[in-house]
């Protein structure tokens, strides 16, 4: 019956040890490194086995009966790795040696060895084998003790008599429902750190979904206030193209209505002023449906650039012409120099590159009250991606109201401008800068911009110089 108590003694400090290791695997290795947890597994069950001597049976001052096994019967479940199950076999063997090195300190060494190297064996199957935790826990529990009752035959510290008829018909069976018994405890532990682990990655992934969840919420908004403010840029462009279109047509309508009559207090110059208002109120509704249809065509892929010689030198002349009259009439300064290493020709789309020009100078004069407004055109060398290139820049420079840093890219948007406020005091509907900026990357070139609020603007138009000739 002592065997039986100390047997009991023995699962109950198993049970303890594993209950403490369970709150402290909790509360401190959880988050651990894979091998750290590998290497406190190993010396958690050589500290068991320890244990399990320490409050042993002492058959007489040197043999001593217990279930130091037991924690290597479990380890070969939990960890069916070859290497840590024969650490762990010698480990508990060489612990036996602190109670005393004596002959049967040496064989339990020996005994402890040799069951390693079994349950190393062993955990080949585990692993490999398809049959169920409980069959494979069974047959562990069986082959150990069993391998451990023949060591003790083979090794002889006790007579084979004794052991075979005294004490192995009690220690072997007790060791068998102990083993089991101790390993369903264990079983129940290992399942309550799976599902606290399982518990742990689903917060995990709960938390990392809800954080996902908040970057999206963030992201709609943020795209539910640019599709707000893209709806009320574009009815900030209907009421404006509204105006501009009502414009010149009510002068069409009026004053074309006034000539139908032929109203006798007309004069001949009154009926030519007329006339003039008229036309240039059909260019101005012309230039707003051209420049809308150059931006559908633009946005759906279709608008045609026919590369052609450009005269550069002709286009001073040109521009000169358009605009001399309109800086005289606001009493502004307009100056246009062409420097001399600018090549005669460039291949380009002319009617494009004046296009542009026309809308970059227009929004000058609308934008400037008083002082000047000048066109330099010249040559510089600039960077584009991994090679410098030459580049003809014509520079739109003036003194007007300037445009805050933060509006620099939204005033090259289509339907935007630098303050919804200044279409109503200076007109326009905001089409001229995104269409010049389309049509400049469709040339192969950029616009850029520099420019101060109430201190001007600095537009430069950039045409790449392959193709031309001196």
């Amino acid at each position: 019956m002592e065997y039986l108590k100390i047997f009991f003694v023995n699962t109950a400090v198993l049970i303890t040890l594993a209950y403490l290791a369970n709150l402290i695997y909790k509360f401190t290795i959880t988050n651990a490194p894979e091998q750290m947890k590998k290497i406190c597994w190993v010396l958690l069950t050589i500290f068991a086995g320890w244990s399990s001597m320490f409050f042993g049976y002492r058959l007489d001052e040197h043999v001593i009966f217990d279930l130091r096994f037991v924690p290597l019967i479990i380890s070969t479940l939990a960890f069916p790795q070859p290497f840590i199950l024969i650490m762990i076999g010698v480990g508990t063997g060489l612990a036996r040696l602190t109670f005393g090195v004596n002959e049967a300190a040496v064989v339990g060494t020996l005994n402890l060895s040799i069951l390693g190297f079994v349950c190393a064996a062993l955990s080949f199957w585990v692993r490999r084998s398809t049959s169920t935790i409980v069959n494979k826990g069974l047959t562990i529990i069986l082959i150990v003790n069993l391998v451990n009752a023949l060591n003790i035959i083979a090794f002889g510290v006790i007579p084979d008599k004794e052991y075979i008829t005294g004490i192995m018909p009690v220690t072997f069976p007790a060791g068998l429902i102990l083993s089991m018994l101790f390993a369903l405890i264990i079983r129940d532990f290992q399942l309550e750190m799976m599902r606290n682990e399982q518990i742990q990655r689903a917060n995990k992934m709960l938390s990392a979904q809800t954080e996902e969840l908040h970057k999206n919420k963030i992201v709609l908004e943020e795209r539910a206030k640019q599709l707000m403010k893209a709806s009320q840029y574009k009815s900030e462009f209907l009421t404006n193209m509204s105006h501009e279109l009502r414009t010149p047509l009510n002068s069409i309508i009026n004053l074309s209505q006034l000539i139908e009559e032929k109203d006798s207090s007309l004069s001949e110059d009154e009926m030519v002023e007329y006339g003039m208002i008229i036309h240039r109120s059909g260019e101005d509704l012309l230039m707003l449906i051209n420049d809308i249809l150059d931006l559908s065509k633009v946005e759906a892929g279709q608008l045609d650039i026919l590369n052609e010689e450009l005269n550069v030198s002709e286009v001073p002349e040109l521009l000169a012409l358009q605009f001399n009259v309109m800086a005289r009439q606001k009493g502004l300064e307009f100056n246009i120099v062409l420097n001399e290493d600018v090549p005669l020709t460039l291949t380009s789309d002319p009617q494009r590159v004046q296009q542009i020009l026309r809308n970059l100078l227009s929004n000058a004069f609308k934008f400037t009250k008083v002082g000047h407004i000048s066109l330099i055109i010249r040559v510089e060398k600039k960077r584009a991606g991994a090679v410098d290139k030459r580049w003809v820049v014509f520079d739109v420079q003036d003194s007007g109201i300037g445009i805050a840093s933060e509006k620099h890219t939204i005033i090259f948007e289509a339907f935007q401008q630098a303050d919804s406020t200044i279409s109503r005091m200076y007109g326009g509907t905001g089409l001229g800068l995104s269409i010049s900026n389309d049509l400049a990357r469709l040339l192969g070139g950029f616009i850029t911009l520099k420019s101060v609020e109430g201190k001007g603007s600095l537009f430069s138009l950039y045409l790449p110089l392959e193709g031309t000739s001196k």
